[in-house]
């Protein structure tokens, strides 16, 4: 029997999205460390990105800050708070990646979908907008109170949405923030979309 889920939800940054913020982070610190020190440290920053969304939820701002800071003191270099905004602001001006529009909007047609994105509110719209395809829901960790990869996150799209695990299907191109959980929590449906974030 063909499985047909009741939603098809998604990751938005990185798997819908483009997600250019290695390049926002090398745009400030450019020319401040030798080239193989400065792969080190985007590395840092996004682990660190990683590492502050287990904690209890704050503000994705303060989340940029703080996994920004604790890179520039691993590396050696001057943190300043305008850095992490920076960059905070440029998140709302990402597109899709070029495959997506065409595919959602057909998706849409016959199966709801829903994005689950670790995002603010006052961030996500402008970059679902871009997305140019009916979503049903769009739930972010503020919405949840809990960024991904916390049980939390998915269990609260799951309450809002009023279906089991095994009802949906979620994409995603990040096994560290998605796959992994949905995999714990009983989601047997997924996706992996290979962007080249992860091994």
């Amino acid at each position: 029997m063909t499985f047909r889920p009741k939603y098809i939800t998604f990751d938005c940054y990185g798997t819908l999205t483009y997600y250019p913020m290695h390049n926002a982070a090398y745009d400030i610190y450019e020319g401040q460390l030798p080239p193989e020190q400065m792969r080190d440290f985007l590395k840092s920053f996004n682990d660190y990105r990683f590492d502050e969304a287990m904690g209890d939820w704050k503000p994705y701002l303060d989340v940029l800050r703080s996994s920004l800071e604790r890179a520039c003191r691993k590396h050696k270099l001057a943190y300043r708070d305008e850095h992490a905004k920076r960059i905070y602001d440029i998140v709302p001006t990402w597109g899709p990646h070029a495959d997506v529009p065409h595919a959602l909007s057909r998706i849409a047609k016959k199966i709801p979908l829903v994005i689950l994105s670790n995002a603010m509110n006052e961030q996500i719209h402008s970059n679902v907008d871009k997305l140019q395809a009916p979503f049903h829901k769009v739930y972010t960790a503020q919405d949840a109170g809990a960024y991904k990869p916390r049980y939390a996150a998915f269990e609260y799209m799951l309450d809002q949405l009023g279906c089991a695990p095994q009802d949906i299907l979620h994409v995603s191109a990040n096994p560290r923030y998605d796959i992994f959980t949905a995999h714990e929590l009983g989601i047997v449906n997924k996706v992996f979309v290979n962007r080249g974030h992860e091994p």
